[in-house]
């Protein structure tokens, strides 16, 4: 952990000195914007996670009598969740966390291994910060156009599974049962054409399984 903590301020460093700036500083500023001119009401359940989570656009529609916000931003891996959990989660002050995140992890080359060690951290530092929020993990979803890493994946929502059994106020959540064929295959109903993110049919099976999950 202090290792990234080094790392994340070495960019802060290099981007005040006006030579780059940190990956989704602008989608994160954006939010911080957004914040400023819109009516929240408090103790949202924050949904955030990498494009499943932004491209989820009607996730007011979806869970009606939920105070929901998203704060998703696509390509982003749980270690760049971590780097502004502080930003998309914690200044909200939820009563509940909703995170899919972890897919890009494993597609980078991460393992399932490395991509549990990661959740476990932005986990950690979500609790040090808010002990009692509740918190749900939406399980990696079999993306047909990322086949050749379902083991991998398969290992990461394993350990994740069972570390969040062993923890409080904590959710697994399970999407793969409603996006899968009675022979266990991808539906391709579900995604658009890049087999990668979903059309609303998707969303729509997400929904019948999250609500249940949530505070």
């Amino acid at each position: 952990m202090k290792y990234f903590w080094i790392i994340s301020l070495l960019f802060v460093s290099v981007w005040a000195n006006g030579q780059t700036k940190p990956a989704f500083e602008d989608e994160i500023l954006a939010f911080e914007k957004l914040d400023k001119v819109a009516l929240m009401a408090p103790n949202p359940i924050v949904f955030t996670g990498s494009s499943s989570i932004r491209l989820w656009e009607n996730l007011g529609e979806s869970f009606p009598k939920k105070n929901v916000v998203n704060r998703g931003f696509g390509g982003s891996q749980l270690t760049d969740v971590l780097r502004y959990a502080d930003r998309v989660i914690v200044r909200y002050q939820p009563k509940q966390v909703v995170l899919y995140a972890g897919e890009n992890d494993v597609a980078s080359g991460v393992s399932g291994q490395q991509t549990y060690e990661r959740f476990v951290a932005l986990f950690e530092h979500v609790r040090q910060k808010l002990p009692n929020v509740a918190f749900a993990f939406i399980s990696l979803k079999p993306s047909p156009s990322r086949r050749k890493y379902f083991a991998q994946m398969d290992v990461a929502n394993q350990l994740i599974k069972e570390y969040l059994r062993k923890q409080r106020n904590t959710e697994f959540i399970d999407i793969r049962p409603v996006m899968l064929t009675p022979s266990g295959q991808p539906v391709p109903e579900l995604f658009k054409s890049d087999s990668l993110h979903m059309l609303p049919e998707g969303y729509k099976r997400w929904t019948s399984v999250v609500r249940r999950y949530l505070k």
